[in-house]
């Protein structure tokens, strides 16, 4: 019998979270560095010593890009600084494109997916207090 690797697999556990509206991430117990994508070893050290935790979703604007298509909005490409401690590739929805800023506070919104596309995170402004 093969093993359906989607359900035990790094890939796997993080796309149930995904399903549930949360966005986990991995931490090397050895070190106690956070990181992202899920994998099964933690890069640099490559200890197998990893535990899941869950974001509280607030982040950062580390860098960010607008992409064109003939015909349509510009694309925005960002990649965020997660308050513990990691760095991911996403966007920011909710503004235009050309207004995303570095150093903008943003929360994560996970986007259920479909038939064709797998549950995903996306960001949005963080509305000031």
């Amino acid at each position: 019998m093969v093993p359906d690797l989607m359900k035990q697999s790094p890939l796997g556990t993080y796309l149930e979270h995904c399903k549930k509206g949360e966005l986990a991430y991995q931490i090397c117990t050895d070190d106690n560095k956070a990181f992202f994508y899920p994998r099964v070893a933690a890069p640099g050290s490559g200890s197998t010593n990893i535990e899941w935790r869950v974001s509280k979703g607030l982040g950062t604007v580390y860098a960010t890009t607008a992409t064109h298509y003939k015909g349509e909005a510009p694309l925005n490409i960002a990649l965020i600084d997660l308050d513990e401690g990691f760095r991911m590739m996403s966007r920011v929805e909710g503004i235009d494109a050309m207004n995303v800023k570095i150093g903008m506070r943003v929360k994560v919104k996970i986007l259920p997916g479909d038939d064709k596309q797998l549950p995903y995170p996306v960001f949005t402004p963080l509305e000031a207090k």
